[in-house]
């Protein structure tokens, strides 16, 4: 068997950590040098924000993420991320007002220009949901109102929190399920075309219930995987069925902290770590998690400690949005967010915790033989564990153990590998497809080879290998061996 892609170390001149860094690519962050900087600072997966850009924008984007991956020579992963419904409010005669605390105020469907008393709110199914009670949140939570009396096509509240709303603010309804689906229009528009160019995860934002992620898979596949985007409170009553349907998840905190109390949301992220980790399905940290770094050279000491609280609650990765994609210093902000995930995954307190949060394995042969490698691979002080897959289950299995060594990824395909890219403590290779005809001793030549590739372990050092016997075939996990280095 041949390499496609030999890898010669995860993050070339950054040290490899284990959590994985997505960058979401934008104005800073456009051009092949600044692309190639950020993977080489410690980018695993690069973020395309279809809220913002033109669709020949991400076309240039993805050639030179292709390109950069080609002479970097390891995979890296691309995340299409779907804008989803935007709820705002209408236009205002003088183009901004200022509510009054305790003031009554009109939404309704006409189109006419708002001001102090009413203004436009463009979504019916808002209009045909709240109830007397329902609470309305603007600007990003700044501003809230109590819904007093319904009507066919208006709303009338009184003003809970007031301050300045002008043209055009975003509104949050975080009492009730809206009857809207998290693809628009414009998304599936967008979303055959992230496809068309060959990402290899699409992030689905506005997810509310399972069915939104069946609506998605139906035009989706198997093109990509899909990610979904946790920023409802009803996504978070509806986890364990959403978390069934996805390949990964986002614990989106930005809306999640308007739409929740901010006392709930650290809450809320331990619960979905620790869920979807259950699933063995990668989980994304997202949201101000360096935002002052948009501006400056170094981060808070808060948003140091933030970074390294994901780390500890066992995220797959974290992920920085404005930072590199608009900020002023977008490859230090990878560098530094690298630098912490370093540092924590160093401590033995952290290994200590990985350790104790370890789950137990589930009754059937696969999930057996991704424990049983873990503990071999300890007990060996392994170097690095390699794990024949398919399509990225065997490794995802493996990964969930939080193994204290690397996890060596061997694939067919560049689309596994790939998606890879996102998973806790995975480095990814290409392989040419396993035959029938491939013997176990070639199996475990070809794993060495890889381990040297790999720059990993010296001669005499155990590795430790899974693999499915017949060769090729996904879910057929069924063999452990374990193999010197010579």
């Amino acid at each position: 068997m041949s390499l496609v892609t030999t890898p010669d170390a995860k993050k070339n001149d950054s040290v490899a950590c284990r959590t994985k860094i997505v960058a979401t690519l934008g104005p800073a962050s456009s051009d092949y040098a600044t692309i190639r900087d950020l993977a080489l600072a410690g980018a695993d997966v690069f973020r395309f924000n279809f809220s913002h850009g033109t669709h020949a924008d991400h076309a240039s984007r993805h050639a030179l993420v292709r390109q950069v991956e080609h002479e970097l020579g390891r995979p890296i992963g691309i995340l299409a991320d779907m804008q989803g419904p935007k709820l705002r409010v209408g236009r205002f005669e003088n183009g901004r007002i200022v509510l009054a605390a305790g003031a009554p105020f009109r939404f309704d469907l006409s189109d006419a220009l708002g001001d102090a008393t009413r203004v436009q709110l463009p979504h019916p199914e808002i209009i045909k949901v709240a109830t007397p009670g329902s609470r309305l949140l603007m600007d990003d939570g700044k501003l809230s109102v109590i819904v007093e009396h319904t009507g066919p096509d208006w709303l009338e509240t009184r003003v809970e929190t007031g301050g300045p709303l002008s043209d055009h603010k975003g509104v949050n309804v975080p009492d009730v399920a809206l009857p809207i689906p998290a693809l628009t229009e414009k998304d599936k528009v967008d979303l055959a075309y992230a496809l068309e160019l060959g990402v290899d995860y699409i992030a689905l934002s506005f997810v509310q219930r399972p069915e939104d992620l069946v609506q998605a898979r139906a035009l989706v596949g198997e093109r990509a995987a899909l990610l979904a985007k946790l920023e409802k409170p009803q996504a978070v009553d509806n986890l364990a069925a959403i978390l069934e349907l996805s390949d990964a998840v986002m614990v989106a905190r930005g809306d999640l902290g308007v739409e929740l109390p901010p006392e709930s949301v650290p809450l809320i992220q331990k619960r979905i770590i620790r869920e979807a980790r259950r699933l063995g399905k990668p989980v994304v940290v997202a949201t101000q998690m360096l935002e002052s770094m948009i501006s400056a050279p170094t981060p808070t000491r808060a948003e140091a400690s933030d970074v390294a609280a994901a780390v500890f609650d066992g995220a797959d990765a974290v992920m920085l949005s404005a930072e590199s994609a608009a900020g002023q210093y977008p490859r230090q902000a990878v560098q530094i967010m690298n630098r912490i995930l370093w540092r924590v995954e160093q401590d033995a307190g952290w290994q200590a915790h990985m350790a104790a949060a370890r789950m137990a394995p589930e009754d059937y042969v696969a999930d057996a033989i991704a424990s049983a490698v873990q503990q071999v691979a300890a007990t060996l002080h392994a170097p690095a564990i390699v794990a024949y897959t398919h399509r990225g289950a065997t490794a995802l299995r493996i990964a969930r153990e939080r193994p204290t060594c690397p996890v060596l990824g061997v694939t067919p395909t560049a689309q596994a590998a790939r998606r890879l890219a996102l998973v806790w403590g995975v480095r990814a290779f290409v392989s040419a497809p396993h035959t029938l005809s491939t013997t176990v001793e070639q199996m475990v030549a070809d794993a060495l080879d890889v381990v040297g590739r790999a720059q990993v372990g010296a001669p005499g050092d155990s590795v430790v290998i899974a693999a499915g016997v017949p060769f090729g075939v996904s879910g057929s996990t069924n063999l452990l061996r374990v193999a010197k280095i010579p």
